[in-house]
């Protein structure tokens, strides 16, 4: 079954993120109404404050569930199992939660979201194409070095918008139910290989430069970051994520997006101008 009527309201947390905003944009081109879960929205929701959260959440039918920082960091668990269970009492029957692919801690949260007894699904993602134009690596792209604690390891980073079109699927269509989705682009990338794609769509150089994760922790401490963003690079050392998967054509019966094409659009934007 699919939800094609505009009686349900779905709350997207993180709703101005780098997937919350597109699943907005395709819900409303649906006609499906949204309610947009930031510490911005109205009512705001903020997952340091529960008592936000009930508001947020009045008459929503169907949740995404992003955790911010990530479902990594101690706590993520508590919370997200609390807000699962919150959304159930309060009548939401669907919850799609985006997770990542090999986090140990992020499966602790999938098993509490599911524990509410809610229609889930899981959607893991690998590292996301937008992390270089629109978050994390977006400064060092635009100074021409990625000094990151990566080695020669690889990563099938996945697209926004094929992440954003499995979350709606999955927040729309009763096939994805009890589904876990694994997520990732068409192919592996070192960073090297992403500095040197960066470049060709740019067309100026872009370096990737091997630090230790000592150096990055020091570097995220110096710009106010969380240091245990380092940690996360453990998972693209250890070659866990490495192989791409088959999610994206499993869930909606086409190719990835590859980052050689994501790269090309959105240099067209201007984004990586320096």
């Amino acid at each position: 079954m699919t939800r094609t009527h505009g009686t349900e309201t779905t709350l997207i947390i993180g709703g101005t993120g780098k997937t919350g905003r597109r699943v907005a944009q395709r819900l409303t081109a649906r006609g499906l109404p949204v309610r947009i879960g930031s510490r911005s929205g109205e009512p705001p929701f903020d997952w340091q404050e529960p008592g936000s959260w009930e508001p947020a959440l009045d008459g929503a039918t169907a949740v995404y569930v992003t955790y911010h920082p990530d479902l990594a960091f101690p706590g993520a668990a508590e919370a997200v199992g609390a807000l699962s269970e919150l959304a159930v009492g309060k009548g939401a029957r669907r919850l799609v939660l985006l997770s990542g692919r090999g986090e140990e801690g992020a499966v602790n949260s999938e098993n509490r979201l599911k524990d509410s007894g809610a229609d889930w699904t899981v959607v893991r993602a690998n590292w996301f194409n937008q992390n270089f134009s629109e978050s994390f690596f977006l400064e060092p792209v635009l100074a021409g070095e990625l000094a990151l604690p990566t080695a020669d390891a690889v990563e099938p980073f996945v697209d926004a918008d094929d992440i954003a079109d499995v979350v709606t699927a999955a927040l729309t269509d009763d096939r994805h139910i009890g589904r876990t989705h694994e997520l990732s682009g068409p192919r592996p990338l070192s960073f090297h290989d992403v500095a040197a794609e960066l470049s060709r769509a740019t067309g100026r150089e872009i370096r990737h430069t091997p630090v230790s994760l000592d150096d990055y922790r020091l570097t995220l401490r110096e710009h106010g970051l969380p240091v245990e963003f380092a940690d996360l690079f453990e998972l693209i050392l250890d070659g866990r994520n490495a192989d791409a998967t088959h999610g994206v054509r499993e869930a909606l019966g086409r190719e990835p997006v590859d980052f050689a094409e994501f790269a090309g659009k959105a240099a067209a934007t201007g984004v990586w101008t320096a």
